[in-house]
């Protein structure tokens, strides 16, 4: 049987209150729908005024720099995704003055002559000040923020390696979010040949009720969709599913990526990585049996694997913060290096 779709909670910004409020919220690895968290912008302030005036706000922080500039046909209706076109995708890559891919996406909204979008571009380097200009109570200051702009659009679905705050701007968003279990019916595209960093769901994609994609019907009735209007924004934890739709003609979604949970510099992603080419093709009883040694060691569903040992005697399995996290490190490094 099919798990249920989790619920989405809901917050008010107020509820949550600020950094130590979020945080809490983000250890129980579920999405919460934060309302007015960027209300008092001036950016989404401008944006109640027109998409003229928000896009010329935004450009009065432009540093002069250059980005990459998704363009697709009209046809196209902004669905990014797996094509016949350069590098076989749908639609093209262009390497353009931001200025020049603000008007673009501002004439775009009139004459629907294409579609354009710009993705996650630091603010601190493309458009020096908003942030201060626009500041986020709910994350420390060194969490920097990223700017999303573009048409009317529908980003493939994916995942992100770290915690994200989205805030929707300009423009009404729509979220469809699945569980990270629901990986296996969600039919993943490659890792290393992506549209933007990160792999995809091919099912997400397809049309309804595709027979190459038949497990995904299993991760559809898991499905929950959150709808975004400027001002709010939406906590994702690592790991979750979503595709995300910008719905108006002119779009801007400001987000936040950091660990909240980091003890150091290296990435749960890498160890996967690392696991991938020392255990994915072992056979499949040496594969059970390194499974069981991550549960004890690693994943603790029974607690922790020393419990049954006085805490003076843990010795690196002892908390990291106590300088376990850089033995361990040291010990893996050395072992990397055939030492």
């Amino acid at each position: 049987m099919a798990s249920a779709a989790v619920p989405i909670l809901e917050r008010t910004v107020a509820e949550v209150g600020g950094v130590e409020g979020l945080r809490h919220l983000a250890q129980a690895c579920r999405p919460v729908v934060i309302r007015g968290v960027c209300s008092d912008w001036p950016a989404m302030q401008m944006s109640v005024q027109s998409n003229d005036a928000v896009l010329a706000y935004l450009a009065r922080f432009d540093s002069g720099s250059t980005a990459e500039y998704f363009a697709g046909p009209p046809n196209l209706c902004g669905r990014y995704h797996y094509g016949d076109g350069p590098g076989g995708f749908n639609f093209a890559r262009e390497t353009i003055a931001v200025r020049q891919a603000i008007a673009r996406i501002a004439a775009n909204a009139q004459d629907a002559g294409e579609t354009g979008y710009l993705g996650s571009l630091p603010t601190d380097h493309h458009f020096p000040g908003f942030a201060e200009a626009n500041p986020c109570a709910l994350l420390p200051p060194n969490v920097r923020p990223r700017i999303w702009l573009g048409n009317a659009s529908t980003v493939a679905c994916h995942y992100d390696t770290y915690d994200n705050l989205a805030c929707a701007v300009a423009g009404r968003r729509r979220f469809t979010l699945y569980p990270p279990d629901a990986i296996g019916d969600l039919y993943v595209g490659p890792i290393d040949h992506t549209l933007s960093g990160q792999p995809i769901s091919l099912a997400a994609g397809a049309a309804s009720n595709d027979p190459q994609y038949p497990r995904f019907a299993a991760a559809r009735a898991r499905a929950v969709m959150v709808d975004l209007a400027p001002g709010d924004a939406l906590y994702l934890p690592k790991l979750w599913w979503h595709q995300v739709e910008a719905l108006d003609p002119v779009n801007i979604l400001v987000n936040y990526w950091w660990d909240g949970f980091s003890a150091g510099p290296d990435a749960p992603h890498t160890a996967m990585l690392l696991a991938m080419i020392a255990i994915a093709e072992r056979p499949a009883a040496e594969r059970d049996a390194w499974r069981a040694y991550f549960d004890h060691y690693v994943f603790r569903p029974d607690g922790h694997p020393l419990a049954h040992m006085p805490d003076a005697q843990h010795r690196v399995l002892g908390p990291l913060g106590q300088g376990n996290y850089g033995r361990i490190r040291a010990l893996v490094m050395r072992l990397l290096r055939g030492q």
